[in-house]
């Protein structure tokens, strides 16, 4: 989808320092993905104590190694 939008510079820059995009769309693409992310992984969280689940956490993961 092409948008036009207007994008703190300051912000951008700062951005491309700390990411090493060279491309605002590879940056603002990025930013939104780990928005996306960090949203999902919160809602995630909020199912703490809600799901009743029964294991052993020790024998799963001795499987791991």
């Amino acid at each position: 989808m092409k948008t036009n939008i207007q994008i703190d510079d300051v912000l951008v820059k700062e951005g491309f320092r700390l990411t090493g995009f060279k491309t605002k769309k590879d940056l603002v693409n990025h930013a939104l993905s780990e928005l996306v992310r960090r949203k999902n992984q919160k809602r995630i969280l909020s199912l703490k104590g809600k799901i009743d689940w029964q294991g052993d956490l020790n024998k799963m993961r001795e499987s791991r190694f």
